[in-house]
């Protein structure tokens, strides 16, 4: 399973792409409305979640993705349900996806200590313990982040990778007529 979280002004494509292409992929993905089941993104787009924030199972939990997004990065960061899904996933070694100003969480929440990663820029002091790359897209260990929306659908394709392999992120690609 899993869990994308979505907070009052997320960054709509930054979640769209990777629910989108993780469930394309055949990985059975669950949106998790933070403090409501209907919430509204940066750019007034209203989306109902599949459940909200108490209905979380974290029993077969493989992925945690946050998208950014302002204020719904600040949100996320204030959310318990995230903060206890992020530190199940830093325990249990499960995967996180962060993008845009969202991997600010993953720092602040003791995530990136060690570890390479990116950010939407003037985030990058927030990337605590982090060695900052400035790339589009980058994964460290279970850990992938990514730059911000023009990055969107790169994130979902390795996102898709992480859980399903390359040969699926792919075929994917080809599929979406993807090109580079």
């Amino acid at each position: 399973m899993v869990y994308v979280f979505l907070a009052d002004g997320f960054e709509e494509m930054e979640a769209i792409a990777p629910i989108d292409l993780l469930r394309r992929g055949g990985v059975q993905v669950k949106t998790v409305g933070v403090g409501t089941k209907i919430v509204c993104g940066a750019h007034g787009i209203p989306f109902i979640c599949d459940i909200e924030e108490g209905e979380i199972v974290t029993e077969g939990m493989e992925m945690v993705v946050l998208p950014g997004g302002m204020p719904g990065t600040a949100n996320l960061d204030k959310s318990e349900a995230v903060e206890r899904c992020l530190a199940l996933a830093k325990q249990q070694g499960l995967w996180v996806g962060a993008i845009c100003a969202a991997p600010s969480v993953l720092g602040h929440k003791g995530l990136l200590q060690g570890k390479r990663a990116t950010c939407f820029p003037g985030f990058e002091q927030e990337l605590t313990g982090a060695e900052f790359t400035g790339a589009a897209v980058e994964q460290d260990g279970k850990i992938i982040t990514a730059k911000g929306a023009g990055a969107a659908v790169e994130f979902a394709l390795k996102l898709v990778e992480a859980l399903k392999g390359a040969s699926q992120a792919q075929g994917l690609k080809e599929a979406i007529q993807c090109q580079e």
